[in-house]
């Protein structure tokens, strides 16, 4: 990849950890905020809503680590290749989903082997 490439997607990288850091904030305060319901509906509703942020917490985590490990790669000038096979990722695939580590040849047959292995 060029420098200017690189560059392009640092940018991008930066732009999406900073989105998951204020979504985070946000579902750190939701999460805090403990409101006490009469109504057992309510309260449901409420620890439904408290287990979704949970959910979404976690999802977000991970993504930030995703993002932070794809930062990694481009200051070590690994990035936009296939961790598995070493061949470009393609700009195409890293456009549409920037922490992208496989190519994706090696990303359909994953999918296809964890279809055919997993419970059902």
């Amino acid at each position: 990849m060029s420098d200017s490439q690189l560059e392009f997607f640092r940018h991008r990288l930066l732009q999406m950890r900073n989105e998951v850091l204020e979504r985070e904030l946000d579902v750190k305060e939701r999460l805090h905020q403990r409101e006490v319901f009469a109504d057992p509906a309510d309260r449901a509703t409420a620890e439904e809503e408290h287990w979704l942020d949970l959910r979404l917490r976690e999802r977000e985590s991970l993504l930030l680590h995703k993002v932070d490990d794809a930062l990694r790669r481009i200051a070590d000038r690994e990035y936009g290749y296939c961790e598995k096979t070493g061949d470009a990722i393609g700009i195409p695939r890293l456009l549409a989903r920037p922490t992208a580590t496989v190519c994706v040849d090696v990303k359909g047959q994953d999918e296809r082997i964890e279809s055919q292995f997993r419970d059902r």
